[in-house]
């Protein structure tokens, strides 16, 4: 176990939140995660950016600046899947608006109209280090919504988006298909009517495109503009590649299929789940196809029932870009902490620092955000997790989330 070199400072917090976002956060070992973790290093947080990180004993930290200690400090933590804020903890309806069921293809459903900034499972995660989360509409329809990215932050969805339309969420495999005879009620069915609608979001898209006067028009019109359809302007962002589509599939079968797709209609993909993608390592490096891998401790049974520990360090090996989700839980609590997931990956094959990558850079990579997070370099968010020792050892306590220079949890969990 790593030793406890320093005791996390936060006696002087105030209400969280409410902290200046002037901050120098000072830890026996920081994990900046653009090179080598830094021994005794400080990283300085001015309005809400890093301004400086290194060495404690080669940086001075400017008068008037709190400063906290951890043993321990890594970038703010990533989710890279979820779909807290939507779905709450009660595990009642008024605060399940993560799937709606009463059709099977709502691409129009957006993440920003459902998502609550006050719901108890954001502060809950937050308090695990997780500063950014990709949520959304969950798995389990056809096509069930969009997806967001947000910070665990914010006193409206418009203070927390950093993405308000990150991704268009697809199921494919036997979780979206339906009984009694409703559509799809196979396999064949769910691509068919994939196919058929992204086909007519084509269409809709050339019609919308020939009706935009050419330059050198006056009086002309250059075509009938057909009426706005939410379903189909959604479906044409994906096929601008404008945003991807976030295709949740396990079994071989599905996650082939989910390829097909992107070659015949040239679609940004991400997968999502991915049990049996170690079958498939070559194929989706070739479609360059990145993988938010199910939640380490998910329940192995039905199309995950060849899932396995150490997925994500054989996806790794193999070139793909991976990251860590939480992931949706029909039961209480409702959602997993991304957090320990990773650490079971890490135990698998990953180590500490290639755990790490999978909620923070690698993340950060694959969701397009980058340039302000997943990693600690000058210019980028000031957002950190602050741990009391290793952050995957199960006796550790992350001590401080710290997001923007503003600390939003100062409650050892």
């Amino acid at each position: 176990m790593m030793p406890r070199i320093f005791t996390c400072i936060l006696l002087l917090a105030v209400i969280p939140g409410a902290v200046s976002a002037q901050v120098a956060v000072r830890g026996g070992k920081v994990y900046t995660m653009t090179g080598p973790a830094v021994e005794d290093g400080i990283v300085i947080v001015r309005d809400g950016k890093i301004a400086a990180i290194g060495r404690a004993a080669d940086i001075a930290v400017p008068e008037g600046f709190k400063v906290l200690e951890a043993a321990v400090v890594t970038p703010g933590l990533i989710d890279a899947r979820s779909v807290v804020g939507l779905a709450g903890y009660f595990n009642h309806e008024h605060d399940q608006d993560q799937l709606e069921r009463s059709i099977p293809i709502q691409p129009e459903l957006r993440a920003i109209d459902s998502y609550n900034t006050r719901e108890p499972l954001i502060e809950w995660v937050r308090g695990y280090g997780v500063t950014v989360l990709h949520t959304g509409h969950a798995p389990g329809e056809l096509i069930s919504g969009q997806t967001m990215i947000v910070k665990t932050t914010g006193n409206t969805v418009d203070d927390a988006a950093l993405v308000p339309t990150a991704g268009i969420s697809v199921t494919l495999g036997p979780s979206s298909l339906r009984g009694g005879g409703q559509s799809p009620g196979t396999r064949g069915k769910q691509i068919s009517m994939l196919r058929a609608k992204l086909l007519q979001a084509r269409s809709y898209l050339e019609a919308r495109e020939k009706s935009v006067k050419k330059e050198g028009e006056k009086d002309e019109k250059a075509g009938e503009e057909p009426p706005v359809d939410l379903a189909l302007e959604a479906l044409a962002s994906a096929l601008r590649k404008e945003v991807p589509l976030l295709i949740t599939a396990h079994r071989a079968q599905d996650i082939a299929s989910a390829l097909r797709l992107k070659r015949e209609f040239d679609l940004r993909i991400i997968l999502d789940g991915g049990a049996e993608a170690y079958l498939l390592t070559d194929e989706l490096k070739k479609a360059d196809v990145p993988v938010i891998i199910h939640p380490a401790m998910a329940r192995y049974n039905g199309a995950l029932q060849n899932a396995s520990f150490n997925t994500p360090a054989r996806l790794k090996k193999a070139g793909l870009k991976v990251a860590m989700q939480s992931g949706y839980e029909s039961y209480v609590p409702k959602t997993r902490v991304v957090l320990f997931e990773a650490a079971i990956a890490a135990a698998n094959g990953l180590g500490l620092e290639g755990a790490l990558e999978l909620i923070t850079t690698s993340a950060a990579d694959i969701l397009g955000i980058s340039d302000r997070v997943g990693s600690l370099a000058v210019g980028k968010d000031g957002d950190l997790a602050l741990f009391d020792g290793d952050p995957f050892e199960y006796t550790t306590h992350c001590v401080g989330t710290i997001i923007e220079g503003r600390v939003v949890s100062d409650t050892p969990r």
